[in-house]
């Protein structure tokens, strides 16, 4: 395959702006790329809160781009650095609503007008400095109109040959916006906001973002196979099943990786023990070490994990339920996670404080890099009870650290985690437990499998942990799926198809 020239433009790139994993995916996608021989570069808004410790030679580009803007237009700065290894330019239009000086990434009352001035600003640049890539790659609902505005407008101005691939990382968010949007770029609502188009599936009043990109891109994923499946065919496509249905020829699931330098047991500088399959029982020693630091009891038990946001699509009921449950049995529990809405927050404050005696349980309401890592290499399960989940990561992250999952079977965590007892994979590739539905019930089935194999036939027990290290969650697999893709369409493109 000869090289690709991607650009892929988003809301995040970790470390200089991340929110959540999209931040993680772009990054390690950026990196597994350059390392195959692709040009690559990121294009991203100019946050005020960029991390600029992550950067080096950042710097303003002697040029300025004028955006449209309704019946004006708006100045618009150009900088550019280096994430590690990956060119990143940074887009810093100049308006009087600062659009990118709020001191967060999200959550503004403007957000669908901020990035629709990201949007246009990616190809005004593109199409300004004669960059023609083989292939812009978008991301969610962020990017949702810069397929729309290269067929619409850009086309016409040189950049007829570059094709785009767009990713879907969670349809629980899909920029149901007003028309202003397109208006604001000079984009003909009239035209555009029909149900074919930008139309929103649920109100035709209204511009879906993400439905216009997946309706104007070349290629479309998401971030699993099961989750590909699942928005496809069930209500877990939130109303645009026929939308993706209408494009399922060119539209996959590509499993995500994690950075396995990152989170390498062998080499992590956060945990004060390090470990690996040859070493698996030094695990024991970051057992101890958190027990010491969260006031835990120095038993023979087995300690259940949950790292999460605290959200309503994690399962919150059903974490509760683990912990408890996990207790009852003779475990230990721990939970680091925040929870965003004040209700949820509320609820675990009081979990946490009928917990607050327990030798055994500890709940620490926020979220701290280190203690993860710590938690991550001392624990013996993880649980993950989603009520439905694009990718999922933990579920990887803790399998390269010796500790089984325990996941509901949906999306990515069907895709990576095979149950101990009834997967009808060969028992070298079975890696943690799974449960089907939703319930209490459901789950303290898999927790009584899990918490009996530990306690009763602990080499059974150890070699599902060397079977979770064993697999390969990096992204070498993930960027050639994704180089293929590109590689296909840009020959389409080259076509004029």
């Amino acid at each position: 395959m000869p090289p690709l020239d991607i650009i892929i433009a988003s809301a995040e790139c970790a470390p200089v702006a991340k929110a959540g994993g999209l931040g993680d995916f772009v990054h390690g996608l950026a990196r597994e790329l350059i390392r195959q021989g692709h040009r690559v570069e990121v294009v991203l808004p100019r946050y005020d809160c960029l991390r600029l410790e992550s950067m080096v030679g950042l710097e303003k580009i002697p040029l300025e781009l004028r955006l449209p803007h309704f019946a004006t237009t708006l100045p618009c700065d150009l900088h550019q650095g280096r994430v590690e290894d990956i060119p990143c330019w940074f887009i810093d239009p100049r308006s009087p609503q600062d659009f990118f000086r709020r001191g967060v990434i999200y959550g503004e009352p403007d957000d669908p007008e901020r990035f629709t001035c990201f949007a246009v600003a990616v190809l005004e640049f593109l199409a300004h400095c004669g960059r023609r890539p083989d292939v812009i790659h978008c991301h969610d609902w962020h990017t949702g109109l810069v397929p729309v505005l290269l067929d619409q407008v850009y086309r016409a101005r040189g950049l007829e040959r570059t094709r785009v691939c767009y990713t879907l990382h969670n349809l629980g968010y899909q920029g149901r916006v007003g028309e202003q949007v397109l208006r604001q770029v000079g984009l003909d609502a009239g035209r555009l906001l029909t149900p074919e188009r930008l139309g929103d599936p649920a109100d035709p009043r209204l511009v879906n973002l993400l439905k216009g990109g997946i309706v104007h891109s070349h290629y479309i994923t998401t971030v699993s196979p099961g989750y590909a499946r699942e928005i496809l065919t069930t209500e877990q496509g939130l109303g645009l099943q026929a939308t993706l249905g209408a494009r399922a020829d060119c539209f996959a699931g590509i499993l995500n990786g994690i950075d396995v330098r990152v989170w390498n047991p062998l080499t992590d500088p956060r945990i004060p023990q390090p470990f690996g399959p040859d070493r698996l029982q030094a695990k024991a020693r970051n057992k101890e070490v958190l027990r010491q630091r969260l006031g835990l009891a120095q038993d023979p038990k087995p300690l259940l994990a949950v790292i999460s946001r605290l959200d309503a699509q994690k399962g919150v009921e059903l974490i509760r339920h683990a912990i408890l449950h996990t207790l009852a049995r003779g475990g230990q529990a721990v939970l680091l996670g925040t929870a965003q809405n004040p209700l949820l927050d509320r609820y675990f404050r009081i979990l946490q404080r009928e917990t607050a005696t327990s030798p055994d349980c500890h709940l620490e309401l926020g979220y701290d890099e280190d203690l993860a890592h710590l938690i991550y290499a001392a624990a013996d399960l993880l649980v993950v009870p989603s009520l439905y989940e694009p990718c999922g990561l933990t579920q990887m992250i803790a399998m390269r650290y010796g500790t089984v999952p325990v996941v509901r079977r949906v999306g990515g965590l069907a895709d990576t985690v095979f149950d101990a007892h009834h997967s009808d994979r060969p028992f070298i590739e079975r890696n943690g437990f799974v449960f089907e539905d939703p319930t209490p019930e459901a789950l303290a089935g898999a927790l009584d499998r899990a918490l009996g194999l530990w306690f009763e036939h602990p080499a059974y027990f150890r070699q599902l942990r060397l079977n979770g290290m064993a697999a390969d969650h990096s992204w070498a697999r993930p960027a050639r799926q994704y180089a293929a893709i590109f590689d296909r369409i840009r020959d389409k493109g080259r076509e004029g198809g």
